[in-house]
C-alpha cells in the first residue's frame, strides 16, 4: 500500500481550505495541503490552522494541470477541492481524480459546473466505483438535510428553500458570484425541467423564520439543489433563494453585479473573466475574520408541499464556513472507512446520509436540533 497521506486538500491556503484542514485534524486524518504556491500554503498552515502542530500533514505545491495533479493524487483516496470558480478551474482536478482513482468532493454551488459534472463525468466515476460529490458546503448541504427531513413524509413533491447566513463572502466566493452571474444561467426546477430564473428580477423579499423584518434574497446562481433533486423520483419542483442577514450588503450586490456585467459585456471570455476577477478583488481583497458564532449565524428553511400534505423544517446554526470545513472533513472520514451510499454523481446526503451529516454538525455544535413541523 502507498504511504502517501490518504486525503488531499486542493486550495488549502484559501479561507475554506484552511478550515477543511483544521477539521481533518479534528478527525485525526493525515492530509496533504496542496496548491500552486508553497509559500502561501506554509504561511496559511502555520498562521491560520488551529492546532496544526499536532496534525499529520505535509505541504505540496503543484502546477494546475491535469498531468501534475494526477501525479500528486496517485496513492491518495480522497481529494477535497476548494479552488473556484469551479467551472473554470475544476476540470483538471476532476480529470486527475478519475485518472488517479480518487473520490472527489468540492464546495461549489455553480449550477453549470454541477450539470457538466453529471453529464460528462457521472457515469465514468460510477463505473470506476468512485464518488463525484460537488457542493458539500453549508449553503447547500445543510439546506439539503432540512429538505430530506421534510421528504421523510411521503407525498411531498415541491421544495421551497431559503438559505441565510451572517457574514461576508470570501475573496474566492466574491469572484465566483461575479463570474457565475456573467457567464452562466441560473435555474430552478419545475415539473422536473430546468426553468431559467428571470435575470433582471432583482432582489426578492422573503419572510423567513425567526425575524419580523423581511429579508432580501437572490437566486445565487440557482444553487446545487435543483440539480441534485432532479434525479430524485419524489421531487418535481425546487426553488432556492438565499442571502445574508446584513440588509445593506444585500442591497449592494445587484448593483455591483449589474455594473460588472455592463462593463464587460463586449469582451471575449478570457478578457471578461480577467476583468471580473479584477472587479471582485476591488470588492473583497482580504480574508474575512475568523467566524464568531454569536455573529456568524445561519438559517436553513425548507417548505415542502404536495397535493395533500405539507412539512416545514428549519435548521438554525452558526459559522457557515466552519460548517463547510467540517462537512468536507467528515466526507473524507466516511470515505476512508467505507464506500459511499451512492457512487458517481451524488450530493452529500445521497452519498453519506442526511441523518449522519446532521449528527456530525450537531456533535461539533454547529447547528441546533431541526424544528420540523408536519401537516398531513
Amino acid at each position: 500500500m502507498s504511504e502517501k497521506k490518504p486525503v488531499i486538500v486542493y486550495g488549502a491556503s484559501g479561507y475554506t481550505g484552511r478550515l477543511v484542514c483544521e477539521y481533518l485534524r479534528e478527525y485525526n486524518i493525515p492530509f496533504i495541503a496542496a496548491g500552486r504556491s508553497g509559500e502561501k500554503l506554509n504561511a496559511a498552515m502555520k498562521s491560520n490552522v488551529a492546532g496544526i502542530e499536532t496534525a499529520d500533514h505535509e505541504v505540496v505545491s503543484v502546477p494546475h494541470t491535469a498531468a501534475a495533479l494526477t501525479e500528486l493524487f496517485k496513492g491518495a483516496s480522497v481529494v477535497l477541492n476548494t479552488v473556484g470558480p469551479f467551472a473554470r478551474f475544476g476540470g483538471e482536478v476532476v480529470q486527475a481524480c478519475l485518472a488517479a482513482k480518487c473520490h472527489y468532493t468540492d464546495t461549489t454551488g455553480e449550477q453549470d459546473w454541477l450539470i457538466t459534472l453529471e453529464q460528462e463525468f457521472g457515469t465514468k466515476f460510477a463505473n470506476a466505483g468512485l464518488l463525484l460529490a460537488p457542493g458539500i458546503a453549508q449553503m447547500y448541504t445543510t439546506g439539503e438535510i432540512a429538505a430530506q427531513l421534510c421528504l421523510e413524509t411521503p407525498g411531498l413533491d415541491t421544495l421551497d428553500i431559503a438559505v441565510f447566513w451572517g457574514g461576508s463572502p470570501t475573496i474566492a466566493s466574491t469572484q465566483t458570484i461575479l463570474v457565475n452571474a456573467a457567464m452562466a444561467k441560473a435555474y430552478y426546477l419545475e415539473q422536473n425541467k430546468y426553468v431559467e430564473h428571470q435575470p433582471d428580477a432583482g432582489l426578492y423579499n422573503l419572510a423567513i423564520p425567526g425575524q419580523h423584518e423581511l429579508a432580501l434574497a437572490l437566486p445565487w446562481g440557482g444553487t446545487s439543489h435543483p440539480v441534485w433533486f432532479k434525479r430524485d423520483p419524489r421531487v418535481a419542483n425546487v426553488k432556492v433563494l438565499g442571502g445574508v442577514f446584513n440588509r445593506a450588503l444585500m442591497l449592494g450586490v445587484p448593483q455591483i453585479v449589474a455594473a460588472a456585467l455592463e462593463a464587460t459585456k463586449d469582451m471575449n471570455p478570457d478578457a471578461r473573466y480577467a476583468a471580473l476577477a479584477q472587479t471582485a478583488a476591488g470588492v473583497m481583497n482580504t480574508m474575512p475574520p475568523r467566524e464568531n458564532p454569536r455573529v456568524n449565524k445561519s438559517m436553513d428553511s425548507v417548505y415542502a408541499s404536495g397535493p395533500l400534505g405539507r412539512a416545514h423544517c428549519v435548521i438554525y446554526g452558526n459559522s457557515n464556513y466552519k460548517q463547510t470545513g467540517m462537512l468536507q472533513a467528515f466526507a473524507a472520514a466516511y470515505l476512508l472507512q467505507q464506500p459511499p451510499k451512492r457512487v458517481g454523481f451524488a450530493s452529500g446526503c445521497q452519498a453519506f446520509g442526511h441523518h449522519e451529516l446532521l449528527g456530525q454538525l450537531r456533535s461539533f455544535g454547529l447547528v441546533g436540533k431541526p424544528v420540523l413541523t408536519v401537516h398531513d
